[in-house]
């Protein structure tokens, strides 16, 4: 079956029947779209003729609001891959006899085939219901030439009659409408979010978008994307789902800010864990002599593929925690070096449990490459950096024995830049030698895989000489008490040891792939093993390229 990237799901059903379809519709749509999924109500459309080319209003209702939540929230279940974003162009509460399309709407992903659940009693109906559909979609959105057309309906179980058939009462909406959050990888809870709210604002949504100081205690928060990056995928999101709104998007440094002194504001939408945040909003608007906001409270979805130690609702933080030992961004070409062994730079701050990860990949296969050790062996007597190390910071830097004193040599060159440089460019392109030999070394034994365990990997500029980085990561908080526990040193010294460190953040910057080894130890396994299959993958890919 041919394989498209975007399209549209039309669905036709009444909507007091259309929650018993949703999971066999969309389980169908997923076999045929792999990325992006616009999903459009438009009950009773009739694909009989021609004539349709245009959706009309639906009222904006409580029962639209819930409708569109068991949408989201199945599809987190039955296609979690795809990016499913519900339009609500022809859903109003207002002006329902405004047309709501005066030409075809231009959506950020242009719709390769569109779909409907509408159903024919007759086979020999099929053809014309499937032309109908092409036109009526080219009518209502910007689509490529020669669009695919599919009926979901023949292969999907009949519709149960159920629910209602009174009117549900209208939706109450507002001019303003404001809400907050990191919006982070944006997920189906994020869009139950945005889409209820856009639901509520008649003329104005506001987002407040976390960063800086706000984003310190998220979990995973060096994978958090970059502002830029959160807000261009929310403002093109915003303008699919409802273009006739007027969006603004700003930076939050604070918990409140501007919900508590924006005149026009409205109403805020809050979910079930931040309603407590909204009675803070509307505390402080009341200090500010500015009117309560309608708090309208949404649910949280269940995570149906959480693991253990992750949140049951979806959320991003879950997400990060999944990015864990997949790859991040594809490893440039590197043709300095041999394809074989396939070379991992793996490094990491002090106490981020780096070489317990080097030891597991050991354990699968890989060629370990100490690098720290071999800094070690570059000062010993008769080692290659040994007497320009001694001709350039004296002899008062030996032991009786003749051996360097690396705690008289660290003293020397500890917070002075240029000692250390000096210093640095003596050993590492020494280190670097070693390193190259013992690769060599690992080719020669048949490996397939070598880890060069290096804490100066991206200091030293030593990724030329491997295929990707690899970085392990934990909070600063747990990495002092490491070093606290495993060196004996004072707080204050394991802070300043991290302080003449790259960042976490520095680090995953660069990074191909991520691990962190706050959680138990078989969870850092998991995350080294799915790391280690994903590998395989891409060397036999390469092998067979």
């Amino acid at each position: 079956m041919t394989m498209f990237s975007t399209g549209v799901l039309v669905l036709t059903s009444p909507l007091n029947t259309l929650p018993l379809r949703i999971a066999p519709v969309l389980t169908s749509a997923a076999q045929i779209v792999e990325r992006t999924l616009y999903v459009h109500l438009h009950p009773g459309l009739n694909l009989s003729s021609a004539a349709q080319t245009r959706p009309v209003y639906i009222p904006a209702t409580r029962d639209v609001t819930s409708l569109i939540t068991r949408l989201y929230s199945k599809a987190a279940d039955v296609c979690s891959h795809l990016d499913i974003r519900v339009l609500l162009t022809n859903i109003r509460a207002h002006s329902l006899s405004h047309n709501p399309f005066p030409s075809a709407q231009t959506l950020s992903q242009t719709p390769e085939v569109v779909l409907t659940d509408y159903g024919v009693s007759d086979s020999s109906q099929m053809n014309l219901a499937k032309q109908c559909l092409g036109k009526y979609a080219a009518g209502c959105y910007v689509c490529k030439p020669n669009l695919a057309t599919v009926l979901l309906a023949p292969g999907l179980e009949p519709a149960a009659e159920g629910g209602s058939s009174d009117s549900s009462p209208a939706l109450k909406t507002y001019s303003d409408v404001v809400v907050g959050g990191t919006f982070d990888r944006l997920h189906g809870a994020h869009q139950i979010l945005l889409g209820v709210s856009c639901l509520l604002a008649d003329e104005r949504f506001l987002i407040g978008v976390s960063d800086h100081d706000l984003l310190k205690n998220k979990m995973l928060k060096e994978l958090i994307q970059p502002y830029s990056v959160r807000v261009k995928k929310l403002r093109e999101l915003l303008q699919d789902i409802k273009p006739s709104l007027r969006y603004e998007i700003v930076p939050l440094s604070d918990p409140y800010g501007p919900s508590i002194t924006d005149p026009h504001l409205q109403c805020i939408v809050v979910s079930e864990e931040t309603r407590k945040g909204g009675d803070a909003v509307n505390k402080k608007r009341l200090e500010n002599g500015l009117p309560e906001l309608f708090l309208h409270e949404i649910q949280l979805i269940k995570d149906a593929h959480h693991t253990d130690i992750e949140e049951e609702k979806i959320s991003s933080s879950s997400l990060r925690f999944r990015l864990l030992g997949s790859l991040l961004q594809p490893p440039q070409e590197n043709l300095n070096i041999p394809a074989l062994p396939y070379v991992i730079g793996l490094t990491g701050g002090s106490g981020s449990g780096k070489s317990s990860v080097a030891k597991r990949l050991e354990g699968l296969g890989a060629a370990c490459i100490d690098s720290d050790r071999l800094g070690h062996e570059t000062y010993k007597q008769g080692g290659p950096a040994y007497h320009k190390v001694v001709q350039e910071f004296g002899a008062d830097i030996l032991n009786e024995d003749g051996t360097i004193n690396r705690k008289l040599l660290g003293r020397k060159v500890f917070e002075n830049k240029e000692k250390l440089k000096c210093l640095t460019d003596i050993v590492w392109p020494e280190i670097v030698n070693l390193t190259k030999k013992q690769i060599s070394e690992a080719a020669a034994d048949g490996k397939t895989v070598c880890v060069v365990d290096a804490a100066v990997l991206l200091e030293a500029g030593w990724t030329d000489m491997v295929h990707e980085v690899w970085v392990t990561i934990i909070p600063e908080t747990e990495a002092v008490t490491r070093i606290m526990n495993r060196d004996g040193v004072a707080e204050e010294d394991a802070k300043k040891r991290l302080a003449n460190q790259w960042t976490n953040s520095q680090r995953v910057e660069h990074a191909n792939v991520v691990l962190c080894t706050l959680w138990e130890p078989e969870i850092t396994q998991r995350q080294v093993q799915k790391a280690w299959d994903l590998l395989q993958e891409r060397i036999s890919k390469r092998r067979n390229h």
